[in-house]
């Protein structure tokens, strides 16, 4: 039996029905762009993450970008963000010619460290990016405090946080903006890219919807140098029967991290991720540490079991970001994690029998690295 990390199949069949229902409708009005179904998912996702405005956009790197654009982010600022990050995070800054400012991540979460945030400001800050990572939510509180105090905005990366909360308050609905991405593995996946920008702010989602459309509000009256990042109706369509399920889906994602966190009571040699005072986490991924995680790894692989590490390489040790002159030890607690961290298998669909052999298999190659060690 082979258990992949991730199971898209199972979700598309749930919602296959209404998704061909609404591919026909797309292709019947010929609403090619822009279509009916975008207004509707927009509106729809407002509801579902308490924020007034939702703007889709073809990506989640284009709706951190445009959100960090709207708020004033420009060339030459400085953004404040963690080193533990996929590298769009980063990527969104230097698209505006903004520079990226690299901070470290606490050691039990994993997240954004309130503290380094603080002792990177300086008078060139711009915004501050928490990131809401493994589909918990960064202690925005605190954060939003810091940005306040510095006089500039928090722009949340709700890329991986799809219905998570905080005090009873979603992801994306804290700061200025927020981006998300509807990537297929997302809690909220579409059936290719996309994604959307969240404000409460309608100047900022005007901003947006300007920057996304060539710079203009009507057509040919181009106000200022765009580009073109659309949430393609297509995609909408899918995203617009998905999240009719997510509360649901996600609330499967907690029984299965809860189980995954009974079975790991036992193991020694793995350490489980633990949910913050005030969270409700979605599990985007269910990340554990191992000791010798590459062989284990393999291991897992070898047995069918589709295991995965988020993320191997911390930005500042990428090719991409040398020039920023950061090299190892400068940020130890994300480079630490970058060697030992462990993606198990994690989604709606997964079964209690398919958990319960991710972790006598995983167990198993723990205790052989602890023999071998």
């Amino acid at each position: 039996m082979t258990i992949p990390l991730v199971d898209l199949a199972a979700q598309q069949a749930e919602v296959d029905d209404e998704v061909r229902a609404g591919l026909d409708e797309v292709f019947a009005r010929t609403a090619f762009v822009g279509g009916p179904a975008v207004g509707r998912f927009e509106a729809a996702y407002g509801a579902a993450t308490g924020v007034a405005h939702v703007v889709g956009v073809a990506n989640g790197t284009d709706a951190l970008e445009l959100a960090l654009r709207a708020v004033g982010v420009a060339p030459g600022g400085e953004v404040v963000l963690p080193a533990n990050t996929f590298i769009a995070t980063a990527e969104a800054v230097s698209r505006i010619g903004a520079v990226p400012v690299l901070v470290d991540v606490d050691p039990v979460h994993l997240l954004i460290d309130p503290d380094a945030v603080r002792a990177a400001l300086t008078p060139r800050t711009q915004a501050v990016v928490p990131v809401h990572l493994f589909g918990q939510v960064a202690p925005v509180e605190v954060l939003l405090k810091i940005a306040a105090d510095a006089g500039v905005p928090l722009v949340e990366d709700a890329a991986q946080s799809q219905g998570a909360t905080r005090h009873g308050r979603y992801a994306g609905s804290f700061g200025l903006a927020a981006g998300t991405s509807f990537y297929p593995g997302k809690n909220l996946g579409a059936a290719g890219d996309a994604g959307a920008v969240t404000t409460d702010d309608a100047d900022v989602a005007r901003t947006v919807r300007v920057l996304a459309a060539h710079g203009s509000a009507h057509k040919y009256d181009h106000e200022v140098i765009g580009m073109n990042s659309r949430l393609d109706t297509v995609q909408a369509v899918v995203l617009e029967a998905k999240l009719a399920r997510l509360a649901g889906w996600n609330e499967r994602r907690r029984a299965a991290a809860a189980h995954y966190g009974e079975l790991l009571a036992g193991v020694d040699g793995v350490r489980v991720p633990v949910t913050a005072k005030g969270n409700a986490d979605v599990w985007h991924l269910y990340v554990v540490q191992v000791d010798e995680r590459d062989r284990v790894l393999q291991g897992l692989h070898d047995a069918g079991i589709g295991a995965g590490i988020h993320y191997p390489t911390p930005v500042h040790l990428t090719g991409a970001y040398a020039h920023l002159g950061h090299g190892v030890g400068a940020f130890p607690v994300t480079e630490a994690a970058a060697g030992r961290i462990l993606s198990l298998p994690m989604y709606p669909h997964l079964s209690a029998e398919q958990r319960e052999r991710v972790v006598d298999t995983l167990a198993g190659l723990v205790a052989g690295a602890a023999r071998h060690g």
